[in-house]
């Protein structure tokens, strides 16, 4: 039997040695060193780590953990780099901040944006294209404004 803490290290490895481009071929690279894992484990197990999914060269997205790949990772504000990279529009309706991003990176958004709470953000609800951040006033604007900032729009 196996450890959170053995699990999540050898998650560490593996993320490190491969280009990991989703929680299946992490668990499949988990059962090949002998770990069975559901995906709501790896999940969590991302989580816990600080994974967060970066564009390596040639276009595709991994996972990495930044204090463990500084040479994908620059130390830089990570919030300000995934909005940046995965935040096409931000608009406002009320306390509702909606964001836009390419299909299937709403997550990846929503993760970085659970973690570090800008001022005024409440909470996130991820889809697959479209997330929506709900703002602690009955006005989001100031929070539309702040998201807009760190994804670098106008």
């Amino acid at each position: 039997m196996t450890s959170k803490v053995q699990r999540q290290t050898l998650i560490v490895r593996l993320v490190g040695d491969h280009e990991v481009t989703s929680q299946p071929d992490l668990i499949d690279l988990l059962a090949a060193e002998g770990i069975d894992a559901t995906q709501a484990t790896v999940s969590r197990d991302l989580d816990d780590i600080g994974a967060v999914k970066v564009r390596v060269p040639g276009g595709n997205t991994v996972y990495a953990i930044p204090e463990f790949a500084p040479d994908r990772i620059a130390p830089v504000d990570q919030l300000r780099r995934v909005m940046g990279e995965w935040v096409a529009e931000v608009a406002v309706s009320g306390n509702i901040v909606v964001l836009r991003t390419p299909p299937g990176c709403a997550h990846v958004v929503a993760s970085a944006l659970d973690r570090s709470r800008p001022d005024g953000l409440l909470g996130t609800v991820a889809g697959d294209d479209t997330l929506m951040c709900i703002s602690v006033n009955a006005d989001g604007t100031d929070l539309c404004k702040n998201l807009k900032d760190f994804a670098g729009l106008d």
